[in-house]
């Protein structure tokens, strides 16, 4: 439905928080460095590089992330790892995950990453973490959010590659049937919603249902809804989440690669 990522390009990904957000752009982030062979420079604000490098290593391999954590794997689980582990080592993927960076911070490490090691996709997690330096933006949340937002699309323009921001939606689709995102829930500002080129809104079904058995019977269901796309058409990716390894797949095309919806 979006024919890949596009140079110059802002891509949002929000949802409300345990969505997947992260798991979803990190899945991209694998996809471009290791079948695209591809650099990507991580920006990530909120999670440790080691717990990124967890899921990513959970993810390709598909072992229980719970079970790392814990210390419980099994033997059936090494051979898997190690494979795992082998195409990470080789995959080009820069995490920074200093805390509380400016934009103008993050700008200026992006221009870095690209200039040494020449990085065609730049992820952002999460897009409200980030601080302006402008004094009258501080005293302004909405207008803060709006500067952040112009200068996220002004990085991808700058440097030409596609840059995928995820973002925090606000409450309201807690108050709908199935908790459906729409793009006025973007939080705190609609200058996010004007400056991408594309906006998906990821939403688990499962996690608004109270009665238990409809509850199991959406398991694993998920909804990327691209609500804007500048240069092609809006509509709904179906998706399945497998919870235990972070990890998105196409559920109408049945492969194993969810970004490719992209």
């Amino acid at each position: 439905m979006t024919s890949g990522l596009h140079p110059a390009e802002m891509i949002v990904i929000a949802a409300r928080p345990s969505m997947g957000k992260t798991a979803l752009a990190m899945n991209i982030a694998e996809h471009v460095a290791i079948q695209e062979k591809l650099p990507v420079g991580v920006f990530s604000l909120e999670m440790s590089s080691q717990q990124l490098v967890q899921r990513l290593l959970c993810s390709r391999a598909r072992v229980n992330l719970q079970k790392v954590r814990d210390g419980f794997l099994g033997e059936r689980d090494f051979p898997s790892l190690t494979a795992a582990a082998s195409k990470l080592a080789e995959a080009k993927i820069f995490i920074d995950d200093s805390a509380s960076l400016t934009i103008l911070e993050l700008r200026a490490k992006a221009r870095r990453l690209k200039a040494q090691q020449d990085v065609q996709l730049i992820i952002v997690d999460y897009l409200q973490l980030l601080r302006s330096t402008s004094r009258r933006a501080q005293d302004n949340r909405q207008l803060e959010i709006s500067e952040i937002s112009a200068g996220l699309k002004g990085l991808a323009k700058e440097l030409k590659i596609p840059v995928v921001v995820v973002a925090q939606l606000n409450r309201q689709p807690e108050a709908r049937s199935g908790g459906k995102p729409r793009l006025s829930d973007l939080r705190e500002s609609g200058s996010i919603e004007q400056d991408a080129d594309l906006v998906g809104l990821l939403v688990r079904p499962e996690i608004y249902e109270e009665d238990e058995e409809a509850r199991a019977e959406k398991a694993g269901e998920a909804e990327l809804i691209i609500a804007k796309q500048r240069n092609g058409p809006v509509g709904e990716i179906s998706l399945t989440f497998l919870k235990e390894f972070t990890r998105f797949e196409d559920r109408a095309r049945n492969v194993t690669e969810p970004e490719e919806a992209f």
